[in-house]
């Protein structure tokens, strides 16, 4: 589908959905009968982000044999993309699929369930969230807003971003307007630039006007639908914002703990099946969207040099320490992960990175 498309569902939808919202605020039992009604920062049908947030609303339902009835609402059909959390954090509704790291406003922590600037990759998420503590840091973060949160997705290592010129120099990102959300904008800002937030339905209109100097969003499979491609050219890689972004799915604590211990596992399962399906998907549609981006569209792809890395590393480092400084809690989390960041990723420097470069060198991949 066209990007025009995409937001012409959810402002036509938008219209509608303050009027159901009175009908569908309480939770709904009846017959053994659960309503779970599911905000969203996506666009409806958008690919990646947004289908798979549908895709999870059916399989709760289904998996459950409809006792537990999913309402799904994207972005503005509800409420607004950024307001997913309150509506769930009150009770209005029961559950958000979206980014922990908008939320770093309310608590620095959050970014770090999302991903920040030089952390973990998809396979060292999963291993901190699963196995090395970070589920239990999740639970006591959100637990003090009155939620639960598990992770639905992941959108693996992002570009670096779109952007109307070519970035030679760290002097090329001073005064840079950039959307670029968590503490990836706050990154941009110590390097010089302006970071700017915005939902993924503004970025295209505010690229071509000239609002924005640069974006990041998803990855080529995410990005060529939103047709960003028409308002920059310079497509910058690796990124260092996003290595392994974690898509949340955030429940009110209250509605969580009336379920069943099934009803519970149920929704783990499925959550954590919508993780792997939608990296899985992800990985398979990337390299076919970019090169239709620069074969199609013109796009030149371009590689951060190694002077502009080394300086999005040593800002990452200031960030996090600020982040980290927060508190005792936002403490916790950030040496939690500085371990597992250390251990897994040691680990992967010898077996993934160590096989992948080995393999690519010899095939000539």
């Amino acid at each position: 589908m066209e990007r025009r498309q995409f937001l012409k569902k959810a402002g036509a939808a938008g219209v509608g959905g303050a009027a159901v919202a009175t009908t569908l605020a309480a939770p709904a039992i009846a017959q053994g009968r659960k309503e779970m009604v599911i905000v969203s920062s996506w666009g409806r049908d958008f690919p990646g982000l947004g289908t798979s947030a549908q895709r999870f609303a059916k399989r709760v339902t289904d998996a459950t044999d409809g006792r537990i009835t999913t309402q799904y609402f994207s972005a503005g059909e509800r409420v607004g993309a950024f307001d997913v959390f309150d509506e769930v954090a009150s009770g209005n509704a029961q559950a958000y699929i979206s980014a922990d790291y908008y939320w770093k406003g309310k608590h620095p922590g959050f970014a770090f369930f999302t991903s920040v600037p030089f952390g973990l990759t998809y396979t060292e998420m999963g291993a901190w969230i699963h196995f090395l503590g970070g589920q239990q840091l999740w639970d006591e973060l959100a637990g003090d807003f009155g939620l639960k949160c598990l992770p639905v997705g992941n959108t693996g290592c992002q570009p670096g971003g779109w952007f109307n010129k070519e970035i030679e120099t760290v002097d090329d990102l001073k005064g840079l307007k950039m959307r670029i959300p968590g503490l990836g904008g706050d990154v941009i800002a110590k390097v010089g630039g302006s970071p700017v937030s915005l939902p993924g339905g503004q970025i295209y209109e505010n690229l071509v006007s000239g609002a924005i100097d640069a974006t990041e969003w998803v990855g080529p499979w995410n990005d060529y639908f939103l047709k960003l491609y028409e308002a920059a050219k310079y497509y910058y890689f690796p990124g260092m914002h996003e290595p392994g972004g974690f898509v949340a799915l955030g429940m009110n604590a209250s509605w969580w703990g009336g379920l069943t211990d099934g009803e519970r596992f149920i929704i783990e399962s499925v959550a954590i099946q919508e993780s792997e399906l939608m990296m899985s998907e992800t990985n398979a549609n990337n390299s076919i969207y970019l090169k239709r981006m620069i074969d199609e569209h013109g796009v030149k792809l371009r590689i951060f040099n190694d002077d502009i890395y080394e300086a999005f590393g040593e800002a990452a480092q200031a960030v996090s320490e600020e982040a980290a400084a927060h508190s005792d809690l936002a403490n916790r989390i950030y040496l939690s992960f500085l371990a597992a960041r250390s251990n897994v990723g040691g680990w992967m420097k010898l077996a993934d990175v160590g096989y992948s470069t080995k393999r690519n060198t010899v095939l000539g991949i």
